[in-house]
């Protein structure tokens, strides 16, 4: 006789595990047991380290999170964070969210107006802050951030003098705090963290990741054989620690009791040289551009350095070159990797190694496969759709919109409309292009909305343009992204005039009121038309394809003449 199908899944039996929350906290727990010896580190200057050990770390995370209660912070709330990679910074990662509050890491890069409109979207009670970065948040009182109701000062010695009220000197208000406070627990739900996507066209979109999410996906990158986070590894963090939760390093690391590693206050390159030689740094995680910096610097150094220790080295925000991988490779030893990943999934989707499967093929195609995307994480679905919404096979070639899928990925934005726009049928787009081959590795193939990513952080080409058109002498512009050795991709301005004595500094100079330095292109083209499409839109794709087949000097045979090609630069 058949078996019957339930006719409800009510049936089934209740699993008789723990209901235990997935909290920061309990990460802490462990490494506070397990790892109370191992080592928080932070280079102060050539020579000069703060060390420490988790133990301390721990009461000091403690001493934060109850000095925080008493200064009024409360389950819910949202605190600021405007800070470098370091120790102090790293514990309030542990102190604010293990209250039940939100940590609101705070973009460094950006001008006031959008750092204002940050914190007051986010409605950040307290901010928490470098001291360099007193006179920033001078100016965002001035704008206008009415929600913050008090500053605490990171920093050695005595207060600076300033402005802002009431502000506190961050080492008086741990003062106050019981290293034997115990953390509270609460739904695993709750918002750790909260992380805001980089502004390329409208208002940036803020993202709360949850102590669930966070546990999980630290778990994940800790499992991980090519990242290989494990209490061995002596771990630098130079990704920001308010770009996408740090790559979710300082979770993982802290799990795992790597000695763990941070540049300090505004780190150069020379100086991420000197930790990885000084500290025998094992594993590194760093923006494509910073790799590509250490190796420059390295090349035109007259010092001898070693950075033999350097196992790992990942390179993230955009695709690392072959020929840096391989120069590290044959420098060092030291094996390139790379992840895929955005803000919006705490923040990894795909992390790239080659299965043992695929091993034994020739030089060529192992270093193909890993420039590609890599394989999606465990607990992490991606999909491809086509134009008409259908989904596309693994086949390596059918191209369409990634969406993707995981317990550590947001099923929404921040009080924020656009959801609607990103999330469909528990899915998130991500706005990326791309195929997935029949081994299940992604391939990225374009971003949408002509985003460009210099140095691992993103651009947009549409804010330029319109920008750039509402100068009095400038009748058309489009800028498109152009390959680049250090930056990987910059910013190129092809303008129609509409006066013909505008020149490529006038431009320059003009943008510089409006944006970011590393925001301005690099060259402007003085062009008679820019190429259309069908519907009147600029063909930016028939741009790169000159740029391709003959480089920029195509583009301005083909579309007009650049009459100051001196003053490119």
């Amino acid at each position: 006789m058949a078996a019957s199908q339930p006719s409800s899944w009510e049936v089934s039996v209740d699993g008789l595990m723990m209901n235990q929350p997935l909290l920061l906290s309990r990460l802490l727990w462990r490494t506070e047991r397990l790892f109370h010896d191992k080592k928080v580190i932070t280079y102060l200057g050539p020579g000069e380290y703060h060390s420490y050990t988790y133990a301390d770390f721990g009461k000091r995370v403690r001493k934060l999170a109850s000095a925080l209660l008493e200064f009024g912070v409360q389950p819910g709330d949202r605190v600021g964070s405007i800070a470098w990679n370091h120790y102090r910074h790293f514990e309030v990662y542990y102190g604010v969210p293990s209250l039940g509050a939100t940590l609101h890491t705070i973009n460094m890069r950006l001008f006031p107006e959008q750092q204002q409109y940050l914190i007051n979207h986010a409605e950040d009670s307290v901010l928490i802050i470098d001291e360099d970065q007193i006179p920033v948040v001078e100016q965002l009182v001035d704008l206008g951030i009415p929600s913050v109701r008090a500053f605490v000062v990171m920093g050695d010695g005595p207060l600076p003098e300033t402005k802002l009220s009431p502000v506190v000197r961050y080492e008086d208000l741990m003062e106050s705090g019981d290293e034997n406070f115990e953390l509270p627990e609460f739904d695993e739900n709750t918002a750790s963290a909260m992380c805001y996507t980089s502004a390329t066209t409208g208002d940036p979109k803020g993202v709360a990741y949850s102590h669930r999410g966070t546990v999980l996906q630290a778990m994940c990158v800790a499992l991980h054989d090519k990242i290989n986070m494990c209490e061995s590894q002596v771990w630098l963090e130079v990704a920001p620690m308010f770009h996408a939760n740090g790559w979710n390093i300082p979770h993982a690391a802290l799990l795992q009791g790597a000695t763990l590693v941070f540049p300090g206050v505004h780190p150069v390159d020379r100086d991420y040289v000197q930790i990885v030689q000084d500290l025998k740094v094992t594993g590194m995680n760093a923006a494509v551009t910073i790799g590509t910096m250490m190796r420059d610097f390295i090349q035109s150094s007259d010092q001898e350095w070693d950075l033999s220790s350097l196992g790992i080295l990942w390179l993230g925000g955009q695709a690392p070159s072959r020929s840096i991988m391989e120069w590290f490779d044959e420098k060092y030893g030291t094996h390139v990797v790379q992840g895929y990943g955005m803000t919006e999934s705490t923040s990894q989707i795909c992390f790239s190694w080659v299965k043992t499967t695929l091993a034994d093929q020739d030089e060529d195609e192992v270093y193909a496969l890993r420039q590609k995307q890599g394989l999606p994480l465990p607990l992490m679905k991606i999909k491809v759709l086509g134009e008409d919404g259908a989904e596309l096979p693994w086949d390596g070639t059918s191209v369409g919109d990634f969406w993707i899928q995981s317990p550590y990925t947001a099923r929404e934005y921040y009080r924020d409309e656009r959801t609607k726009e990103s999330m469909r049928d528990g899915w998130f787009r991500t706005g990326d292009v791309g195929c997935i081959d029949p081994d299940g590795f992604v391939i990225l193939k374009d971003r949408s909305k002509d985003l460009i990513k210099s140095g691992g952080e993103w651009i947009s080409s549409i804010d330029l343009e319109n920008a750039l058109m509402a100068h009095p002498k400038v009748r058309e512009a489009t800028v498109v992204s152009v390959p680049h050795e250090k930056w990987l991709e910059r910013p190129l301005a092809c303008v129609v005039p509409a006066d013909p004595s505008v020149t490529e500094d006038e431009l320059r100079e003009y943008l510089i009121g409006s944006f970011a330095k590393w925001w301005i292109p690099d060259r402007f083209l003085f062009v008679e038309e820019v190429p259309k499409t069908s519907v009147g839109k600029y063909n930016k794709k028939a741009i790169r394809a000159r740029i391709a087949d003959g480089g920029i000097d195509a583009v301005v045979r083909e579309y007009g003449t650049d009459p100051s090609p001196a003053s490119a630069g």
